[in-house]
Parts: C-alpha cells; sequence; structure tokens
C-alpha cells in the first residue's frame, strides 16, 4: 500500500466480507510511504479509521536500511508491525525501475538485517522477500531468524 486512503479502503472492503486483513506498506529510502506520510502517522490513521480492525502490519518493497531508522520498538504503532517483504537492493525505487540489470544485494547481509529488525520487532512472525530477492535470500533470512 503507498497511502492511507488505500489501506483504509482495503480494510473496509474486508470488513464487509467479513475476512480478515493484514495491511502491507511500502516506504521510500527515508522511511515515509510515498504519499510522504511516515510509517508510524499511517499506521495510526489507518487504525484510527477502522478501528484498528487490521490483524497486523507489513512493510513490503523496501530495503531495511530505508525503514530501521523509523522504527521504535517502544512505541504501540511498532508492536502492531509483524511481517517483513523486504527488497535485496537499497537502491531507491528509481533506481530500481531504471536499472538495466537486477541488483541482488548480499543474500547473507540481507538475514543479518532481518535478524537485526527481529530484535528490535519482538512479534515479527512473517518474513520473505520482494524485489531482486531469490531462495538464497529467502533461507539466508530464515537461518538469521530461525537462529
Amino acid at each position: 500500500m503507498t497511502h492511507c486512503g488505500e489501506a483504509i479502503g482495503v480494510v473496509r472492503a474486508a470488513e464487509a466480507e467479513q475476512m480478515p486483513v493484514v495491511i502491507s506498506f511500502t516506504v521510500e529510502t527515508d522511511g515515509t510511504l510515498p504519499s510522504g506520510q511516515g510509517l508510524a502517522d499511517a499506521i495510526r490513521e489507518t487504525d484510527a479509521a477502522t478501528n484498528a480492525a487490521p490483524a497486523y502490519y507489513m512493510i513490503n518493497c523496501a530495503h531495511p536500511t530505508h525503514f530501521e531508522t523509523v522504527l521504535d520498538p517502544d512505541a504501540s504503532w511498532a508492536a502492531r508491525i509483524q511481517g517483513l517483504r523486504c527488497n535485496a537492493s537499497a537502491m531507491s525505487h528509481a533506481e530500481l525501475d531504471e536499472a538495466a540489470e537486477l541488483d541482488d544485494g548480499d543474500p547473507e547481509e540481507l538475514g543479518r538485517q532481518y535478524r537485526a529488525l527481529q530484535q528490535r520487532l519482538p512479534r515479527l512472525r512473517v518474513v520473505g522477500g520482494c524485489c531482486g530477492t531469490d531462495q538464497r535470500h529467502v533461507e539466508a533470512v530464515a537461518r538469521a531468524c530461525l537462529g
């Protein structure tokens, strides 16, 4: 999801069908949504508009370095984040769109970054990969997160 309106609409549609829903926001290199809204504000606004209906939140399509600095492990909004699907590359979305070749990053480093995020997000329970990841990345993340 790239903005709150989109997330709120999905939550309301899921509620109308009596379906559970998880909202996954994407962020830019500065930890804000493409709309410019901060991640904390996006989670708070979506929860306020939907009576905290999402089962939990995720972050997707961003490298760990893009959002690790905005996470406050003591904040109630951060406790709502239970899933991550990170990109292999630390490049911005614009740079990735213009790249002639895939930047698949370093799978082992990505695993270490997930482990560090797991320590900051104790309720983290869903992990996976997004742009540029493959089985090497998912294996490294699983090894790191499972200890």
